[in-house]
């Protein structure tokens, strides 16, 4: 497979797709702190790596190369001396911890980890103070007596979401913008990606379109490649308009690396329904997207493409349906839209909840769904798309679809 990144659409054949195989990241944390680490459900850890080796051998049955990137972070570190401890610096940077002496002691914890994959999963899975040898220290009679600290208290946040590898990232043609994301708590995923993009042998020199330390949050799963020059962007409550504004700006004058000449940002409602683009609307074929219809009533939109003078971007509201809207940004005459649930309203509701509009493009007309989402997959199939159904009864409880799971790396022209 040749080395760098290439993304111009949607559906060319995927080639490369980098995803992360759940790990304890994904189970090491107690029930009560399920708000706090961004989880939802109790996963049931052994049934889950299963489903998502199945979900990645349907990708490499398709064609794909699938490169794991845990194993692409001990990679780097392995060949590129230096990385481990800068990734460090940047990681326990984003930990949250402020007390000086657990900083001190997880440092210590990951820095006694000689093997460098086994490092990237316990950086992921996140450490309690049981785990750790954690100093006495002055200050108080209660930190001095221990009483400040219980066995079972989280002192380094496990990742769970880690596995949605859509949001942290996104490849735009050669390149891809590494994200502030809405949740600090998963501003640590940024990091690891970062990292393999400007370090590891075979992407190094990729062009960074985002920058992780800008003030305003933008995720992969609102940003879709249309074609080689356009982009269509989800304005969402994980994406602020002003993150499209300096991502435009970038794109536009920023590189000579970059293609993008369009940039059609589409407002969706706030809610969970509505997490990202990605959720509500994904392309399945030149002609075809998925929809889930709760974003009809609601549409807005612009066109933003590149202004007269140094730094402008020239911005357009259009009007119209999404299926306008789409047949705009992709040049199309007429564009089908396949609506989640088949058209019915309580279909819709419930397998939007297991993100039936969520499909992942493996070639044009070809697409990785969830298995339970049976009256989507049915209008699907009827519409002429052929489908790899991947089980998801323990996937799934992260509400996030076969898209969410993946970042392609490589895709075939179109």
């Amino acid at each position: 497979m040749s080395k760098g990144l290439n993304v111009h659409s949607e559906i060319g054949a995927l080639k490369k797709v980098c995803v992360h195989r759940p790990g304890m990241d994904l189970v090491n944390m107690k029930a009560e702190d399920f708000d706090r680490v961004w989880i939802h459900d109790a996963f049931y850890l052994d049934y889950a790596q299963k489903e998502h080796d199945q979900f990645t051998d349907l990708l490499r049955g398709a064609g794909a190369e699938v490169v794991y990137m845990e194993e692409l972070l001990a990679e780097t570190f392995d060949k590129v001396e230096g990385t481990r401890a800068e990734f460090m610096t940047k990681f326990m940077g984003e930990s949250g911890i402020s007390n000086a002496a657990l900083r001190q002691a997880v440092v210590e914890k990951l820095d006694s980890i000689k093997d460098n994959k086994e490092f990237v999963l316990a950086a992921m899975g996140g450490l309690y103070v049981r785990d750790l040898e954690i100093p006495k220290v002055g200050g108080s009679l209660a930190s001095m007596d221990g009483e400040e600290l219980k066995a079972d208290d989280m002192v380094l946040f496990p990742m769970p979401a880690s596995y949605f590898s859509r949001d942290p990232l996104a490849v735009v043609g050669k390149g891809a913008t590494m994200n502030r994301m809405y949740w600090n708590q998963r501003n640590r995923e940024v990091i690891f990606y970062e990292t393999v993009l400007r370090n590891h042998p075979d992407y190094a020199g990729s062009p960074i379109w985002y920058d992780h330390n800008s003030e305003w949050h933008i995720e992969g799963g609102d940003i879709l490649n249309i074609n080689a020059k356009t982009l269509a962007i989800g304005i969402s409550e994980r994406t602020q308009t002003a993150a499209i504004d300096e991502l435009a700006k970038n794109m536009f004058w920023g590189s000579d690396e970059a293609e993008i000449e369009n940039i059609y940002a589409i407002k969706i409602p706030h809610g969970y329904a509505y997490m990202h683009l990605d959720t509500v609307c994904t392309q399945v074929d030149r002609d075809k997207f998925t929809v889930y219809p709760g974003i009809y009533q609601t549409l807005r939109a612009y066109r933003l493409t590149k202004g007269d003078s140094e730094g402008e971007v020239h911005i357009e509201e259009l009007e119209g349906t999404l299926q306008h809207i789409l047949e705009l940004a992709t040049g199309m005459d007429h564009i089908t839209m396949i609506e989640c649930g088949g058209g019915d309203p309580i279909e819709a509701s419930r397998e939007q909840w297991n993100d039936g509009s969520n499909t992942l493009a493996v070639a044009p007309g070809k697409v990785c769904v969830y298995e339970r989402n049976v009256v989507t997959n049915d209008a699907l199939y009827k519409a002429g798309v052929e489908l790899l159904v991947a089980p998801s009864e323990e996937l799934s409880r992260g509400r996030g679809g076969p898209r969410c799971m993946t970042m392609p790396f490589w895709r075939e022209e179109i």
